[in-house]
């Protein structure tokens, strides 16, 4: 074989190995989808090839590599491969680096682009935008003509880091824009839609890593003695971006994400693409590196700008693809660059800003012009496929093909928005789920078994439920009735007791008598308070309760309940103080609710304070604006762990030392229910044998700064 036949060997051994590239393409993004669209994404990975294929070949190889101006090519047409050998090696070669570009973008817009939409994208990039830059980068004047502007000015991508993977990154930014993210991609607490099969991902990157060899080292052209070199420095490039990569998922996230990883070891090998001909071994891995971590920190770039991109291919192939452009002027070797009109390589800063025009062309050419055109092909038809056919998955929507997987998530979708389970879902034999549909039908059997049941025992709930509620309202409606005519009769004891005790008395004779009126007084006055303390909890307890709202004296109110309350200390051997500012402030309340508050709590405190103890009731405007009223006493107090039980109505705790205190435990729970009506609070510090505190709170909003006379002033 001679010399030029094994370059031609070499070139379309390189070919097939890029082509083997179509295949890890199609494994990964499979991988990185949900299941519901593993098929659809595989197939549009062989559609993509088959058009741009067909389109190269028509015109896509004459636009790229024809002879003409240095913008387009324009010889070509439908090209013959029986003419020289290595001419169709050559086109060879560059259609599978055509539909590289355009398999790059199936990923990014995957989920929710119609597969007849898609055909029309692919025919954009493969026939428009992939092959004009191509020959602004590309074009020698190998069949003649000026040559691209770019390659003319010096421009440098050995093996298309811009060419190829700017460009599909480019092409798919435009595209996901436009489309939009998938349903539900970003609703607040949603997570990311991780993919299906992240090991035939894994493999798909391993496919394209083999290609990669194929696709660095077969442009050459020719089997010489860089290629070693080339090979080498694209596995350390892939290499350095997986692990710089997996060094910056730790110390972002604290662990290694699956999807990143892949990412960051195909971002290196795309940033080493453009370079792997002129950098050393050290530079290819510092190359290399910083794709995986531009790949990284690009994703999150989309992420929070909620860009969706499905498999990540912006972030590694347009991100990490403009890094490795630029990298051919920071860490290329100056003599392997191409010779000026003065017989000199451009020095690197030069070559930067030529690298840089580069990467502009691509990007206001790729994304500026497929936006446009993208833009007027969705207003004529729409890119993105319906919701239902989003919802529902492609698979299935676009090509009626199903797997074992989606038919039992299919079935349970329907059951649950039936909600019925009248018929089993389906069992595909010797599927990886048909221990799973199996055994779900052994539940679902169960349950319509004990449906009778399960409703009989519903309905028994529900007929159990309204007598609890018949029997709560007739217990309310007995207690109302029953309070109000007590009332009348209490009233008129009351009445003439306090004649017999107070007029009556020198008319009386035994003095025995007075002090059988005096406790006929006393009983009838508590049997009154336990009666309108029944009574009010019983409209509590209906919902009837209504505050009769008004701005009440706060000082004034607390120096009542004082008074009334002092003889009832007295007679108790307790002592009765009150402890509050000069002005306080005045207060929108029930009067009566709010005098009845301060006697309960007074009351309460005074009964279970023995002889020679004190009661303070205190009183304060707390410093974020909120009344405090507070009632403290020396007495008996109670455990920490009876406090809630003290709250809860007709409950008495205190029945030790054979002493019963009387009343109907209804005292603090009707603070706590009035309290509740005025929008405050009522917290209870006690302990056994130390006393007890109880505070209640008035919310800022019922509070009045101060007393209208003295604003006045």
């Amino acid at each position: 074989m001679t010399p030029d036949r094994i370059d031609i060997a070499w070139v379309l051994i390189a070919t097939c190995m890029i082509f083997i590239m179509q295949a890890g393409f199609c494994c990964l993004e499979s991988g990185f989808v949900r299941a519901k669209n593993s098929i659809n994404v595989a197939l549009k990975n062989l559609a993509d090839f088959c058009i741009a294929g067909l389109l190269f070949w028509l015109f896509g190889f004459a636009f790229a590599f024809g002879a003409g101006a240095g913008w387009i090519g324009g010889s070509e047409w439908l090209f013959d491969a029986r003419g020289a050998l290595s001419t169709g090696a050559f086109f060879l070669f560059q259609l599978m680096f055509c539909g590289t570009a355009a398999t790059i973008v199936s990923g990014a817009v995957a989920e929710r682009v119609s597969f007849a939409s898609y055909i029309v994208l692919t025919m954009v990039i493969s026939g428009l935008i992939y092959p004009v830059y191509a020959h602004w980068t590309w074009n020698t004047g190998q069949f003649g003509g000026e040559g691209g502007w770019l390659v003319n000015l010096g421009f440098i991508d050995f093996a298309g880091s811009s060419v190829v993977h700017s460009i599909g990154g480019w092409v798919s930014l435009a595209a996901v824009l436009i489309i939009g993210p998938r349903t539900g991609r970003f609703l607040p607490g949603q997570s990311a839609m991780r993919g299906h099969d992240l090991m035939m991902s894994t493999l798909g990157v391993m496919l394209l890593w083999f290609g990669w060899f194929g696709f660095n080292g077969g442009s050459t052209l020719a089997l010489n003695e860089t290629v070693p070199s080339i090979l080498v420095n694209t596995t350390l490039g892939g290499c350095a971006g997986g692990v710089a990569n997996l060094i910056l998922s730790q110390l972002l996230y604290n662990k290694i994400r699956a999807e990143d990883f892949l990412n960051g070891a195909l971002a290196g090998l795309v940033a080493i693409t453009a370079n792997c001909n002129n950098t050393s071994a050290l530079s290819a891995v510092i190359i290399g590196a910083v794709g995986g971590n531009v790949a990284i920190l690009g994703a999150e770039l989309l992420e929070r700008w909620k860009i969706d991109d499905a498999v990540g291919a912006v972030p590694v192939h347009l991100f990490a693809g403009i890094w490795g452009t630029l990298a051919v002027a920071i860490f290329g070797d100056p003599a392997g660059w191409p010779v000026t009109a003065s017989g000199l390589p451009h020095d690197r800063l030069t070559q930067f800003g030529v690298q840089l025009l580069g990467c502009i062309a691509a990007g206001v050419y790729g994304f500026g012009f497929t936006y446009l055109i993208l833009r007027a092909i969705n207003i004529a038809m729409p890119l993105r496929v319906s919701a239902q056919a989003e919802a529902i998955g492609l698979n299935q929507a676009e090509h009626g093909a199903g797997s074992a997987v989606l038919d039992l998530v299919s079935d349970m979708e329907r059951q649950r928005r039936e909600g019925g389970f009248d018929r089993p879902v389906r069992v595909v034999l010797g599927s990886e789920v048909e221990q799973i549909a199996l055994q779900y039908n052994r539940v679902i059997a169960r349950v319509n078994r004990d449906a009778d049941a399960l409703r009989r025992a519903i309905e028994d709930l529900k007929r159990a439920k309204q007598a609890a509620e018949e029997a709560s309202n007739a217990k309310s409606a007995f207690l109302a009735n029953m309070s109000h005519e007590l009332r009348t009769p209490l009233n008129a004891v009351i009445g003439f007791s306090e004649i017999l005790t107070n007029e009556l008395f020198g008319q009386l004779g035994d003095p025995r008598y007075k002090e059988y009126a005096s406790d006929i007084l006393a009983s009838g006055r508590h049997l009154l308070s336990l009666v309108n303390d029944l009574l009010d909890h019983t409209r509590i307890e209906a919902g009837r309760m209504e505050l009769n709202v008004a701005e009440l004296d706060v000082q004034e109110q607390i120096e009542a309940a004082m008074r009334l309350m002092r003889e009832r200390a007295a007679t108790a051997s307790v002592t009765l103080q009150a402890s509050f500012p000069d002005l306080l402030p005045y207060l929108m309340a029930d009067e009566r609710a709010f005098r009845q508050m301060l006697l309960n709590l007074l009351g309460n405190a005074v009964k279970f304070t023995p002889p020679g103890g004190s009661v303070t009731l205190s009183a304060d405007l707390e410093g974020d604006g909120r009344l405090a009223i507070q009632v403290s006493d020396t007495g008996i107090g109670m455990k920490r762990e009876e406090v809630p039980r003290a709250l809860e109505p007709f409950v008495q705790l205190h029945h030790h030392m054979n002493k019963s205190y009387g009343g109907t435990g209804l005292g603090l729970p009707l603070v706590q229910a009035l309290m509740r009506l005025h929008g405050g609070s009522i917290t209870i510090d006690s302990a056994e044998g130390n006393g007890t505190t109880v505070t209640i709170r008035f919310p800022r909003a019922r509070v009045r700064a101060l007393p209208p006379l003295v604003a006045a002033d």
